[in-house]
């Protein structure tokens, strides 16, 4: 791809990626997908977001000191989804832009996300949703949520209270961690797991309703908790878990538009 005009004024670099092309049936991007780069630096992932043997591309890298660099323009689909779903859709690159954050991921050392970095996934994440929205709060996901079987990012240390804080995404307080009740394990089969994949699959997850705690099951609630209540991620739905859920669907926004 040949250099071009980035979107946003917080874009300090273009960095052309050769990894994109048209979005399906010009379909509008409205979702954001956040990612960690899971390489042991930067400029390695930079290289390879931009590289036409990869076959994988970002619309945005944002760096731990809080530089932004653009390698696919925002109306063009990117390849960073990979085997996905969300709400419904197969296709999560063509209805999203990906947001590439630096951190070298739980092979190679999972990091802290510096304040300043997470500043410009903020910073980007308000500017996109400025020129793209309407964006529901509740589709500004972790690459974890639409791949759970085969991904992390942007793993439990990403700080989406803050990003909440901030107007970006949707959140609720996690239970405490501790609650005594039921808890439902990988091999369970009941109503209780019942409705526990009808909420996950009410909020959008890639699970279905067999009652039975299958390893789909148990790696959806693991992504679930990566996200919505890090403070303990082990895959076993625990009133903590199940009671923030239930509360993340009874305040999830209505449908937009």
């Amino acid at each position: 791809m040949a250099a071009f005009q980035p979107d946003s004024f917080v874009v300090a670099d273009v960095v052309p990626s050769p990894n994109w092309d048209e979005r399906a049936d010009g379909r509008r991007a409205d979702l954001i997908l956040l990612h960690y780069t899971g390489m042991q630096t930067g400029q390695a992932a930079l290289e390879r977001l931009t590289s036409a043997d990869s076959k994988v591309s970002a619309h945005y890298v944002v760096f731990e000191d809080g530089r932004i660099v653009q390698c696919v323009p925002e109306t063009k689909r990117a390849w960073h989804a990979g085997v996905s779903f969300w709400a419904g859709e197969t296709d999560i690159n063509s209805c999203s832009i990906g947001i590439e954050i630096v951190n070298p991921g739980h092979e190679f050392g999972y990091a802290d996300f510096p304040l300043r970095q997470t500043a410009a996934v903020i910073s980007l994440c308000k500017a996109i949703i400025t020129r793209r929205g309407p964006i529901s709060p509740d589709r500004v996901l972790a690459h974890s949520d639409v791949a759970p079987s085969r991904k992390q990012d942007p793993g439990e240390k990403f700080p989406w209270e803050l990003l909440s804080d901030s107007g970006i995404g949707h959140w609720v307080r996690p239970a405490p961690a501790n609650m005594d009740g039921v808890k439902l394990h990988p091999g369970d089969r009941s109503d209780g797991v019942a409705r526990l994949q009808r909420m996950l699959a009410a909020y959008g997850y890639g699970v279905e309703e067999t009652g039975q705690y299958d390893d789909t099951t148990r790696d959806v609630v693991i992504a679930f908790q990566r996200h919505f209540r890090p403070a303990r991620v082990d895959g076993i739905a625990d009133p903590s878990t199940q009671m923030t859920l239930r509360a993340l669907v009874d305040t999830r926004p209505p449908p937009l538009g």
